[in-house]
């Protein structure tokens, strides 16, 4: 089976020198099991399904943990600031998704790139070619967040012009201006994880994140409420806690054994091949900001509604709760994009198109599960975000919404993660653009200002574009032919291989 690998793929570069050959040969056996003609098509989807699901749960567990703990930093300063009224946290809401998730959008977004071909190259055992992307990644995301930067320092204006509040502009500016330092965090940290996720050495960051967030909730108390630094001390411990994570991570790629293979120090490469690096990071992120501006643009029309403090507040707690459970998606999103990246650079077609099944399963079960909770829990749930009845209310007339846009959510971002997993960024993009610009926000804005359902109405029509992507995204991935996808694979690594070349900085 080796060797016919070695044929397909090209020579391993370091054959008997991987850090994880555990896995590697667990996925071996994975595709033999599967390609087994001896066996029944129930004992080898018994014993596949064992085999995938020890896979899934060493990958997805601790991406889950860290994309779940990432994200409970930022609810947590929102939760922070909302304590302090209903006006500050209409703003922190306001500048956290309306403004901050942009940059978040495009920065993971252009992160997906190192996603695709660091995946790819491990599975092909060329891994010289991961610590090259990882650099080529960090450059142009470092450029980009300088032009990200002017957007944050006008973004009172600019909520000013899209017909938002005075007073929540001005509150929301604040806000925003201390996450200034988070943009360049981002533009470090996505490179660094897609990197450590590509060969599957995701518990450290799991570690590093939840040891972050202890010191970030107490950081956070003492700058709001013991030196009252409001809400630019809320955002400010934000920004420093994303870069702890940083430098934690990075720490750990130069000094563990495990990437001594996949890092080897700084070099001139990281400043060749950008135009080609940057179309591909750009189709990665078209794709990502496509989708994360959808629900920006829902927080940004409930703005514009009749009440826009008390739909501001029940969306924004609406939604924080969505992308807090969302992030059990992200992470199966990376096991996806992981585990299909892998079997496509390895030659492994039919390891590839079952993993994609038992991953989409898990997470839509997983999903449905949180959305029932919310069910149960809707009369109370608002509360911890706000003291208000009257927000308390506006959030339980709203989770159906909320509990059906779980359910999505446990299988399009996982398919989503197929598509960086096989290079699919661009098509895409053009699927995004079509369900969610031409269909869900023109019906999202009838339903919620023509026909006065508010913030029912808008959210409604935003749900009808997702249900449109998931379908389309679902016969799309039925329909792959994963022995050409493996011979794509074959050619992008070709295509983007390096020189070895003595490293600027060890």
């Amino acid at each position: 089976m080796e060797s016919l690998h070695e044929n397909a793929i090209g020579k391993p570069l370091l054959q008997s020198q991987t850090s994880d050959t555990k896995s590697e040969s667990t996925s071996s056996e994975l595709e033999d099991v599967l390609s087994d003609g001896n066996s029944s098509l129930l004992e080898r989807w018994g014993k596949a399904t064992c085999i995938e699901s020890k896979l899934l749960f060493h990958l997805a567990a601790p991406a889950v943990i860290v994309y779940m703990i990432n994200y409970l930093m930022s609810m947590s300063t929102q939760i922070f600031s909302g304590h302090l009224g209903n006006l500050e946290l209409a703003a922190a809401s306001l500048g956290n998704t309306g403004i901050q998730i942009f940059a978040y959008g495009l920065m993971l977004g252009m992160g997906s790139a190192v996603e695709t071909l660091c995946g790819q190259a491990f599975g092909a055992h060329k891994y010289d070619m991961l610590g090259i992307y990882l650099q080529r990644s960090a450059v142009l995301l470092t450029f980009t967040g300088i032009l990200l930067t002017l957007i944050y320092v006008f973004s009172k204006p600019i909520l000013l012009l899209l017909g938002e509040s005075p007073d929540i502009a001005s509150a929301a500016a604040i806000f925003v201006y201390g996450l200034i330092p988070q943009i360049f965090a981002y533009a470090l940290n996505f490179p660094i994880q897609k990197f450590l996720q590509a060969q599957s050495i995701v518990a450290p960051s799991a570690y590093i994140s939840t040891a972050t967030l202890f010191i970030h909730l107490l950081m956070s108390w003492v700058a709001v409420y013991k030196m009252g630094l409001g809400l630019l001390g809320a955002s400010l411990v934000l920004s420093l806690s994303w870069w702890i994570v940083v430098v934690a991570q990075f720490v750990y790629i130069v000094k563990s054994d495990k990437c001594k293979y996949t890092w080897n120090g700084f070099s001139s490469q990281a400043f060749t091949g950008l135009p080609g690096f940057f179309k591909l990071s750009a189709s990665s992120a078209v794709m990502l900001c496509l989708e994360t501006w959808y629900f920006q643009i829902l927080v940004l029309l409930a703005g514009l509604l009749e009440n826009p403090e008390l739909a501001l507040d029940s969306l924004s707690i609406c939604m924080t709760i969505s992308g807090w459970v969302f992030m059990i998606s992200v992470g199966f999103n990376a096991a996806a994009s992981v585990r299909v990246g892998n079997e496509l650079g390895a030659g492994h077609p039919k390891s590839a198109a079952f993993s994609v099944v038992i991953v989409t399963v898990l997470s839509f079960i997983i999903s449905v599960a949180a959305a029932i909770i919310i069910m149960v829990l809707r009369d109370v749930i608002s509360y911890a975000f706000t003291e208000g009845e009257v927000v308390a209310e506006a959030v339980s007339d709203l989770c159906p919404l909320l509990a059906l846009t779980l359910i999505l959510n446990g299988v399009q971002p996982v398919l989503s993660g197929v598509a960086v997993g096989c290079g699919w960024q661009t098509f895409v993009a053009y699927v995004n653009v079509g369900c969610y610009y031409f269909v869900g926000v023109p019906l999202g804005s009838l339903l919620g200002f023509y026909f006065n359902l508010g913030a029912k109405g808008i959210w409604s029509g935003m749900i009808g574009g997702t249900v449109m992507q998931t379908l389309v995204l679902i016969w799309v991935t039925f329909r792959t032919d994963w022995k050409k996808e493996v011979e794509e694979a074959r050619k992008r690594m070709d295509a983007w291989q390096v020189k070895k070349e003595e490293p600027l900085l060890k």
